[in-house]
Formats: C-alpha cells, sequence, structure tokens
C-alpha cells in the first residue's frame, strides 16, 4: 500500500451526528488536527445544520441532506483558500452541528417581586412563573454570537440569559398594560404574546426564536392573598346576622349537644329538688348552727331571649321582649306575626308563644267576621 493510500485512509469520510442528550444546542464534530477528506460526506439530519468553519471564518452553512464535500460544492470555501480542483487534499477545517429543534418545558420566573400599581389596591406585589420553548432560527449567527469555539453548547448556558430577558420584559409590560390584580388571571394568554413580542427582537440578534411563552401563575403575597380569602369568605357568608342563627340551630340540632343540654337541665333540677327536701326534712331542731351552715345559693337569673321577625320572606332582629311589647303596641308585631328565639323549634306565631302571648292580653281580639 503506498504512502497516499495510507494518508488517505487516514482521514475520517462520513461525518454526522446523533444527538441523544435532550439538551445539547451546538456539538462540534471532533478531528484531531481539523483534517477533513476531501469528497467526504456530510450527512445533516432533519432538526439539524451543520456550520463548515475553515481557519476562523464562517465558509458555509448545510441545512438538511447528504454533501459530498468538495471545494466546486462550497464556492465560499474555495474562494478563501483559492484552491484547485484537482488538489485532492485535507480540509484543515471545524464542522459545527446546530440543533434547530424546539426546545421545551423551559421554566421561568421573578426572582424578586414586582411593584406595580393597582386600581383597585394600590401599589402592589406581584410575582409569575410559567414556561417557554426556545429553537435556534439562523446557526450562524447564534454560533459567532453565543457559541464561539465551545465544542459542546447546552441549553443551560443560555437559559439563564433568556430568564433574565423574559422576566425584564415581562415587568414591564404588566405595568404598562395596567390590568387590575383581580382580572390578570383572564388575560395571561394576552400578557403572554405581548412579551413574547417584545423580546422577539432581542433574541433574534442572538439567532434564537420564542415559538411559545406561557404565564401559568401570577400572585400576590402571602398576606394580601389571606386578606383576599377573609373578604371572599365574608361575601358568601352575606348576612351576618342569619349566618348566626344557622350556627346556633347547627348546635342545637347536633346530637352530642342537644343531648349534653338535656342532661345538663334534668341534672340541674333533680339538685335543686334533692337540696329542697333535705332542708325541709330537718326543721327548725335539725337545722345546723349558724356558724357552721352553708349560705343558700341564689338561683341563676332568668334567661332573657332575644327575638327575631319573618316578614314577606325577609327576617329583623334581634329585638329584646321590651322591643317586642313596643312593636306589639304599635302593631307591627300582632298576633300572626312568626317569631324566632335560638332554642324554639322553628318559627312560630307570635301568639302560639307562650312568653310573648302575654303581649296581646291587654288588646282586644280582632272583631268576628260579620
Amino acid at each position: 500500500m503506498g504512502i497516499f493510500d495510507f494518508l488517505s485512509g487516514e482521514f475520517i469520510d462520513v461525518i454526522h451526528w446523533v444527538d441523544d442528550t435532550r439538551d445539547t444546542m451546538v456539538w462540534r464534530f471532533e478531528r484531531e488536527a481539523h483534517e477533513i477528506k476531501y469528497g467526504a460526506k456530510l450527512t445533516v439530519r432533519e432538526g439539524q445544520a451543520a456550520v463548515f468553519v475553515h481557519e476562523g471564518q464562517l465558509a458555509d452553512v448545510f441545512t438538511p441532506g447528504m454533501y459530498m464535500l468538495e471545494t466546486n460544492n462550497m464556492p465560499i470555501l474555495t474562494t478563501l483558500q483559492h484552491w484547485d480542483h484537482g488538489f485532492k487534499s485535507p480540509f484543515k477545517s471545524e464542522i459545527y452541528f446546530v440543533n434547530t429543534t424546539r426546545f421545551n418545558d423551559l421554566k421561568w420566573g421573578t426572582k424578586n417581586p414586582i411593584i406595580v400599581r393597582d386600581p383597585e389596591f394600590g401599589p402592589v406585589r406581584l410575582r409569575a412563573y410559567g414556561t417557554y420553548s426556545v429553537r435556534v432560527s439562523d446557526p450562524a449567527k447564534f454560533l459567532t454570537e453565543i457559541v464561539g469555539t465551545d465544542g459542546e453548547f447546552t441549553m443551560d448556558e443560555i437559559s439563564y440569559q433568556i430568564r433574565n430577558i423574559i422576566v425584564q420584559e415581562f415587568s414591564r409590560t404588566i405595568a404598562r398594560a395596567q390590568i387590575p390584580v383581580l382580572d390578570m388571571a383572564a388575560n395571561t394568554r394576552e400578557l403572554s404574546k405581548l412579551v413574547g413580542t417584545e423580546i422577539a427582537a432581542q433574541l433574534a440578534e442572538y439567532g434564537l426564536t420564542l415559538p411559545e411563552l406561557y404565564i401559568e401563575n401570577i400572585s400576590l403575597p402571602p398576606a394580601v392573598e389571606e386578606v383576599m380569602d377573609k373578604r371572599s369568605s365574608m361575601g358568601v357568608i352575606g348576612n351576618l346576622n342569619e349566618y348566626m342563627q344557622f350556627q346556633a340551630a347547627e348546635a342545637l340540632g347536633r346530637e352530642g349537644a342537644g343531648a349534653g343540654a338535656i342532661q345538663a337541665g334534668l341534672g340541674a333540677g333533680l339538685g335543686m329538688q334533692i337540696g329542697q327536701a333535705t332542708a325541709a326534712s330537718a326543721g327548725p331542731w335539725g337545722a345546723r348552727p349558724a356558724a357552721t351552715q352553708a349560705p343558700m345559693a341564689p338561683p341563676p337569673p332568668p334567661v332573657e331571649h332575644v327575638w327575631h321577625i319573618a316578614v314577606a320572606g325577609e327576617t329583623t332582629g334581634p329585638f329584646s321582649k321590651a322591643a317586642m311589647g313596643r312593636k306589639a303596641t304599635e302593631g307591627s308585631l300582632t298576633r300572626d306575626t312568626y317569631v324566632w328565639t335560638p332554642g324554639q323549634d322553628g318559627w312560630q306565631r307570635a301568639e302560639d308563644v307562650t312568653e310573648l302571648a302575654q303581649l296581646f292580653t291587654v288588646m282586644p281580639p280582632p272583631p268576628p267576621a260579620g
């Protein structure tokens, strides 16, 4: 075998790249002394581009397909080198494969809160986060502006810069839009389009495009969200008096609470009867000396009921018994008026409630129908 056959066999004649890393954007074809055989086959697959660099100068960009690396196929390289088509020497060049597919599910978010002026709440601090995808649109520009001579350039090396661009433009967009905080969730799609449009020109300078940008969440500080939750709860409760009535009825209706109240009442009544019987049986001779006799505890004060009135489907109250008496005198409370007090089993007419029926005894009953 001749020396020229040996040398020609030393140089590789098939150039291609199969990527299985999912995060590599640029990969340089490695060859000792950067010697590529004249007439070698270059395979560029779909989703790739090959950038040919000769002696530090970008010579050509190959799109998907198969190519024979010859000077007549690369007029730019021929002009640079002034090669004779008959001289088949190795190329002293570099080939960079560029991944032109989308890099998806990349995260972005605000590191610090953004202060905006809300028309309803005034100055508020907002945080936001989301996802985006990026793609190399101009391999030659991306190589010259970002990659340089890096033999293996990954997405992590540029993602931080892209996140900063997105956050900066998001802050400007959210401040100019003047959308109320409570309406931002309904406008995330429009905000995403605005931010993507604004940063398109800046990313184009890097040879990149942003096919998708999503705003997943815009949130307020925890303290503000807690106040908003309380405000929402009050809106759900509605009428506070009706809510208190409902809570009282629920407590009395529960089996445990009702049984406990009944047992406590029976126990108190039984204790009073035993005490009275003991005092009666002792009589005047069986009484203990005044110095040792324990004083009698006064009975508990009577419970003052408060009443609620239902007229035409609307409730008012609570009213004391004195106020109910004045209403009976004025005529706004009649025998047929429905009333309710805590502990009562549903609404009843006033004349059916013993405590209120006496309010109408001083007034003559209505005359019989003629």
